[in-house]
């Protein structure tokens, strides 16, 4: 299965699963890659702007690593196999990056409003932020969450229609009312649940630059745009599938068949030091990309 995911996707993949062994190998010699890599509040001493790209692809727990992953494997070969390899890519950096500018924004924002409660305004948060931007260096984002959401809403805008199972729902959901869902629960915990561990604002992030680059790209078509690839793979996937469960019938008894109908159709570090990840379709996700909002 492994040899039939495309050639970006797999790569993503591989890359996050070394990315994590290598935080957790460095961890026993006392290197903290989140902290190196991490996208730091842009008013903290260890900002860099590099952490931009490197904060994707760094998680703070396995779970954290294997549902984006899960999610990336189950939509992004789809995507990729309709945009081509080298769109399919800016697309997914491109909205990595928008996330993390959304959740500096949401930092800032959350930043101004604890120094105003003090009294203060806003032409002294720049400098507020100058005097303790070596304790704002526990304020980071990591995980591959924003693009990860970013690589959703493209399945649902690309194939409203089809039918997806999310677990436990025993129902089939359309692509474009789950993404809608997903996007309506994110906005709401973002206003309801600071201080979950979870960027929630990074998640809409990757969301909204994906909806304004994907509409870009509609009113702007390339070659590189194939729909059918993405139909021909549900179609060898379906076709694939069958034929292992028809030969492995065959083999446990001569005299039975079995069909199978497929269907048609970051985490933020804290002060404290804790890390904040028509076709149907079987579906369990959880992304998180965790946050601490204590500075």
């Amino acid at each position: 299965m492994f040899q039939n995911i495309p050639t970006i996707t797999k790569n993503l993949l591989i890359i996050n699963a070394i990315a994590y062994l290598a935080t957790l190998v460095m961890g026993q010699i006392g290197v903290d890659l989140a902290d190196w890599g991490g996208l730091h509040f842009f008013l903290a001493s260890h900002f860099h702007f590099y952490q931009f790209l490197t904060y994707q692809f760094l998680h703070g727990s396995f779970t954290h690593l294997f549902f984006n992953m899960f999610a990336l494997w189950m939509f992004g070969v789809v995507m990729e196999q309709v945009w081509g390899p080298r769109k399919f890519l800016i697309y997914y950096l491109l909205c990595g990056i928008g996330a993390g500018v959304v959740q500096e924004l949401a930092q800032f924002v959350d930043f101004y409003i604890r120094i105003s409660s003090q009294g203060m305004s806003i032409t002294d948060v720049f400098q507020i932020g100058s005097q303790f931007s070596a304790q704002l260096n526990g304020w980071a984002t990591i995980g591959a969450s924003g693009a990860v959401y970013a690589i959703l809403l493209a399945f649902g805008m690309t194939f409203p229609e089809n039918r997806i199972y999310l677990f436990p729902i025993p129902i089939p959901i359309k692509a474009k009312w789950f993404v809608m869902g997903y996007a309506a629960i994110e906005l709401l915990m973002a206003i309801t649940s600071q201080g979950d561990g979870v960027a929630h604002t990074a998640h809409l992030g990757g969301m909204l630059f994906g909806f304004f680059l994907i509409r870009y790209w509609q009113k702007h078509p390339s070659i590189d745009y194939d729909l059918n690839r993405g139909r021909q793979f549900f179609d060898n996937m379906k076709r694939s599938f069958e034929q292992r469960q028809a030969q492995s019938s065959k083999k446990q008894s001569p005299v039975r068949s079995v069909t199978i109908d497929c269907g048609h159709g970051g985490t933020d570090k804290g002060a404290s030091g804790r890390y904040s990840h028509e076709k149907n379709i079987t579906l369990r996700i959880g992304l998180r990309v965790a946050q601490i909002l204590r500075v």
